[in-house]
């Protein structure tokens, strides 16, 4: 640390030097010099006159180009661990024999910032490039010096809070007087993934591109055996997106601004700022089917309309699911420089006892108890993975937990008060560390809990476990392939193969963890003389009439079996909850030896369509008793109906970067009724705000469609995304993916001959 002599004692230093002088003094300070120092003695002190931030040169170099332009032209936006050059005019010659300067970074939003909380720094640049110092140091250094102009390069620490932060250059004649220069621009200090000293550097250039600069990824919904894609607009580099993410974290995330570099920190932060249970945050949760005063959940197309309503008006924005919890969070960690994707697990448990299990209770009339059952298990729930080191858990068995952990918003359970939850390391809830932090229990019962079944006769009754079974939850994990527009299945990366001897014995050592009574409970009933299977159709549109086939085989060799039980079916909100009951069909069987029977129940449209929520989600139950045995049955399983896909026609020809064309969307009507008051949004590269489309009524067989003029503003890889929402039919999504060529007036020289455009190169690698 550098301190100078002074011989004097300005007002604005007297918080520094209460007593006396002179002394040794330290320059720090965030405020501007009094009118004092304006004397005869400081008019030969060398004075600022300009600073070039660089930043065309700054934001290639450090990958912040694509921040939206406004914002790039207003700050300076650099990643940490990594050198950023400013341009100095003076207002005479620099000399440095006489002259002294000095750089003063302070957090901009610390009230009282501090050299030993690392959010006051004082730099004074060496004469060369040559030793920027350590990683872990700040350090600054003169690259160039011509007459009145001085070049620096300043490099902030691998550790450095990531925020916004302000800078005041100080200039002293040796022996005589000082002034200070407040720059009049921010500059945001972000992650860096690409620097090998930053916790959350991430080699693979690839993945960088996916998880940190792809401004679009798709979001997996629907149900294991109907995956459904969804389009969603990241954004990050929008309009306010940065402001936004770097304000939140002192704000609703109240982090001091000395912790905001430590990722582990920040990530647990946003798990409980992007939800607004505790703290205001900036989404809240709905789960009913009433959003009135505000929009659904399944309107959203992006997080760019959240965000940036939430930092005009400082308020919660209204509503949210789980996808859109998980799509803001992705978008405010990228745009902090924190690698993440969003991922979808289904069949996914909420466990509320901490049991490592899901249980379900049933009554004697083969139905379940909703009192009782307060576990339950979603269609399918969307979280986070953020790419980080993971010091502050040490060395397991299996080595470091480096590298993915979950994030989640969705605010479900309670974790230190707080609702949220992570980061858990993704490889210690593989391998059963439940008791890691953070939240690791949970993470492992969303994705491989036992699902129980239980009979329930009265609270003076023993409980009777009808059935366990272990391959009921955490199917088909997924998130979006790197640089690919498709899935990416990531199931082994939480839990060994199902049936596997490694599978069960992590399942026994996390169950041996929770000490929970349920957990420890097996089934041990023999009987296998009758076997139940439930059929269904996977791929019925909405729309359609469908049929639940439940198949019961006896396969004893000599015993006649009668079975008699009940089929249903719900419709359900994708978390599992608010049964409605659509269809019941009750059903006694005889079965002979060595035989199969069939129990067949349809359903048609006008028996489901008024019950149907949303996102058109079923639970179908069959529950069976064999006489003469002590053999219950019971099982559950997801249905969805399919809605249709929104198609897009992106004009006639090659698309060009910055020339108009023609695009067309549309989306046909499969329901037997007309639809009323429909309603296109479409976003895409370009596209300030979404763009909104009416179509007042699509009849029965018919196909709404919108068109409209758009201009590609770069070359490189596009998507476009659009929804489509009508009083009968919701949640109807699709999404294009196209090329977008560069003009041919970017390859040209002046005399006609093709050149490198450096700009297309860049912002094509980014995108692609």
């Amino acid at each position: 640390m550098t301190y100078w002599y002074r011989n004097y004692t300005p007002s604005w230093l007297q918080r520094w030097l209460p007593n006396s002088q002179p002394r040794r003094v330290n320059p720090f300070r965030s405020t501007r010099p009094s009118a004092d120092l304006e004397d005869a003695a400081s008019s030969a002190v060398l004075g600022v006159l300009r600073v070039d931030l660089c930043l065309e040169d700054n934001h290639d170099e450090h990958h912040t180009s694509h921040f939206y332009a406004a914002a790039a032209k207003e700050a300076l936006i650099v990643r940490r661990g990594e050198p950023f050059r400013l341009r100095i005019h003076f207002n005479r010659d620099y000399s440095p024999s006489k002259d002294a300067i000095s750089f003063i970074f302070s957090v901009a939003d610390d009230t009282k910032p501090s050299p030993g909380h690392g959010t006051l720094n004082a730099l004074v640049p060496h004469d060369g490039i040559d030793h920027l110092g350590d990683t872990l140091e700040w350090g600054s250094g003169i690259e160039s010096h011509e007459g009145q102009t001085l070049t620096v390069l300043i490099k902030p620490p691998s550790t450095c809070p990531v925020t916004e932060w302000k800078l005041d250059i100080d200039t002293k004649l040796l022996g005589d007087g000082s002034r200070s220069y407040p720059l009049p621009l921010p500059i945001y200090i972000l992650f860096n993934p690409w620097c090998p000293d930053d916790q959350v550097y991430l080699e693979d250039r690839d993945q960088r591109k996916e998880y940190v600069m792809h401004d679009t990824t798709l979001i997996w919904r629907g149900s294991y055996n109907r995956l459904r894609p969804s389009v969603w607009k990241i954004g990050q580099f929008e309009r306010h997106v940065l402001e936004c993410s770097l304000k939140v974290l002192g704000t609703v995330g109240r982090i001091p601004a000395a912790y905001r570099g430590d990722p582990v920190r920040v990530a647990r932060a946003l798990s409980a700022l992007v939800n607004s249970v505790d703290d205001d945050g900036v989404l809240l949760g709905n789960w009913s089917e009433d959003f009135s005063g505000g929009v659904a959940p399944t309107k959203w197309t992006g997080s760019v309309e959240i965000l940036q309503q939430f930092h005009k008006t400082q308020k919660t924005v209204k509503f949210a699911q789980c996808w859109n919890f998980s799509g803001v969070l992705a978008t405010i960690a990228r745009s902090l420089g924190i690698p993440a994707r969003i991922v979808t697990c289904y069949s996914s448990a909420h466990d509320t006892q901490a049991s490592l299990t899901v249980d379900v209770f049933i009554d004697s009339n083969n139905k379940k108890l909703d009192a009782e059952t307060t576990d339950s298990i979603w269609n399918y729930h969307v979280w986070n993975e953020l790419w980080m080191q993971r010091p502050d858990l040490g060395v397991g068995q299996h080595g470091t937990f480096d590298g993915w952990q979950v994030v989640d918003a969705t605010p479900q359970e309670a974790s230190d008060d707080m609702y949220r939850v992570g980061p858990a390391s993704v490889l210690a809830v593989k391998n059963g560390e439940i008791l890691r932090p953070f939240d690791g229990g949970f993470v492992f019962a969303e994705v491989n809990a036992d699902k129980l079944y239980w009979r329930y006769n009265g609270p003076s009754q023993p409980l009777k476990l009808l059935r366990k079974d272990t391959l009921a939850i955490g199917h088909l994990i997924s998130t979006k392939a790197v640089l690919k527009w498709e899935r990416e299945d990531i199931t082994d990366s939480y839990k060994h193969e199902e049936r596997s001897e490694e599978e069960r014995s992590t399942m026994l050592k996390a169950l041996k963890q929770s000490r929970h009574a349920f957990s420890r409970y097996y089934l041990n009933d023999n009987f296998n003389d009758i076997e139940f299977d439930m059929e269904l159709k996977d791929d019925i549109k909405i729309g359609q009439d469908f049929s639940v086939v439940l198949r019961v085989t006896n396969k004893s060799e000599s015993r006649v079996h009668l079975a008699t039980g009940q089929i249903s079916c719900d419709a359900v909100l994708y978390t599992g909850v608010g049964a409605v009951e659509v269809k019941a069909l009750g059903f006694e069987l005889e079965l002979q030896p060595k035989s199969t029977d069939f129990v067949r129940m349809g359903v048609i449209f006008e028996e489901y369509f008024d019950k149907l929520s949303s996102q058109a989600a079923f639970q179908i139950s069959a529950a069976a008793k064999v006489k003469d045995t002590d053999y219950d049955y019971f099982a559950q399983d997801d249905f969805r109906v399919r809605k249709p896909d929104i198609k897009f026609q992106l004009g006639d020809a090659a698309i060009v970067a910055q020339k108009k064309l023609d695009v067309i969307v549309r989306v046909e009507n499969p329901l037997p009724v007309p639809l009323h008051k429909g309603l296109f949004t479409v976003e895409g590269p370009g596209i300030e705000q979404p763009l909104k489309f009416k179509i007042a009524e699509i009849p029965v067989g018919g196909t709404a469609a919108a068109t409209f003029k758009y201009t590609p503003p770069y070359a490189g890889r596009g998507t476009m995304l659009a929804k489509f929402t009508s009083k009968e039919l919701d949640d109807v999504d699709g999404y294009k993916h196209y090329e977008i060529e560069p003009r041919p007036e970017d390859l040209l020289q002046p005399n006609g001959s093709h050149r490198s455009s450096n700009i297309i190169r860049r912002r094509t690698d980014v995108i692609a």
